[in-house]
């Protein structure tokens, strides 16, 4: 398994122990495997480790090597201009050089992880797992699609090659806080008064876990495509849920999503010198233009469950990691942090 010790990924490990299987991870940093496992109740002993890069040819077939099947979660997810190269390089050749080596060493199903943005702009006005792999112009996304590529590739020659596309994830226990977690502690902050219309599409992460040891515990029945359990929000469906959470008023401002994205590439130039992180992003204003529902049922089963709880769950989370205030988290603050509560959710 690659990306490990990423948000997807460190769930993903999670559910496939409590299954019974064994977990070989290739890993950049070993100490991040404790970080990432931990929180999840999974001594870090339970995996094997492997140190190296999914850019290196060597470490990649020596992780898949003897391997009987292989999950590759490793990607870099940001919509900050700054790791445009970053993101080529692991998104785009990371994922050739991984699927290419477990074909090669004859595992039995090889499950890539794409995303649902892997498919947008959409031709009409829903996605589907057949749907054409789309022409982004935001780095990211056509990092992804430029991966999806490469997967379909595998897939029409015949690899048992199956792809995943996962929502915009929210979650508990995100060991690098990543992008969309970062986007809702700065909304419970007051850091994003204004909003772009549009929606997106809106996942748990536990809940893409728990597909991903699905597939591949599951019988090897040759290439397939699953959209992450997830649910479809306007920006003004996303807002509310916040306030429900936190009983807080947050004030928002709804403009035009294709009206915002001028500001959005003056935000993404300006990144580029201002040596703080910017929370107006234009890959974020541009999922929310182009954005649109996927078609199709529970995949295998696995419903999403309902965004009232991944909500809390999170904001939960994020007040008993000290990343908000009591105030900022409202009426998920409960106890102090450190102190014993019962848990929410499935796990």
């Amino acid at each position: 398994m690659t990306g490990g010790t990423g948000f997807v990924g460190a769930h993903s490990v999670a559910a496939l122990l409590r299954s019974g299987q064994q977990v070989r991870l290739l890993v950049r940093d070993e100490a991040g495997v404790g970080r990432a496992l931990r929180p999840l109740g999974i001594d870090p002993a339970a995996v094997e480790v492997l140190v190296g890069d999914v850019t290196d040819p060597d470490a990649v077939a020596k992780a898949v090597d003897g391997a009987e099947a292989v999950l590759h979660a490793a990607s870099v997810y940001s919509f900050d201009s700054r790791r445009a190269d970053e993101m080529r390089r692991t998104n785009v050749r990371g994922t050739a050089l991984v699927l290419s080596a477990a074909a090669a060493a004859g595992a039995r199903r090889v499950v890539h992880v794409s995303s649902v943005g892997a498919l947008f702009p959409a031709e009409g006005p829903v996605i589907r797992t057949d749907s054409p792999v789309g022409e982004p112009r935001e780095v990211y996304l056509a990092t992804k699609a430029a991966a999806e590529r490469v997967a379909r590739d595998h897939q029409a020659a015949g690899a048992p090659v199956v792809i995943t596309y996962p929502p915009a994830l929210l979650g508990p226990h995100d060991p690098h806080l990543g992008d969309q977690n970062s986007r809702l502690r700065n909304e419970l902050r007051g850091l994003m008064p204004l909003w772009p219309g549009g929606g997106l599409p809106v996942g748990d992460v536990r809940d893409t876990a728990a597909l991903h040891a699905a597939l591949l515990t599951g019988p090897a029945d040759g290439p397939g495509r699953h959209f992450g359990p997830q649910h479809f929000l306007t920006t003004r469906a996303y807002v509310r849920a916040v306030r429900e959470a936190t009983g807080r008023t947050l004030p928002a401002l709804y403009l035009p999503a294709r009206a915002m994205l001028p500001f959005g590439r003056l935000t993404g130039a300006v990144q580029h010198v201002w040596p703080w992180h910017i929370p107006a992003e234009y890959g974020a204003v541009y999922t929310c233009a182009v954005a649109v529902p996927a078609e199709g049922d529970a995949p295998l089963g696995i419903a999403p469950r309902p965004v009232a709880e991944t909500m809390a769950d999170t904001v939960r989370w994020l007040y008993e990691q000290r990343h908000v205030t009591g105030r900022q988290a409202g009426r998920q603050a409960g106890p102090p942090p450190g102190a014993p509560r019962g848990g929410g959710g499935r796990g």
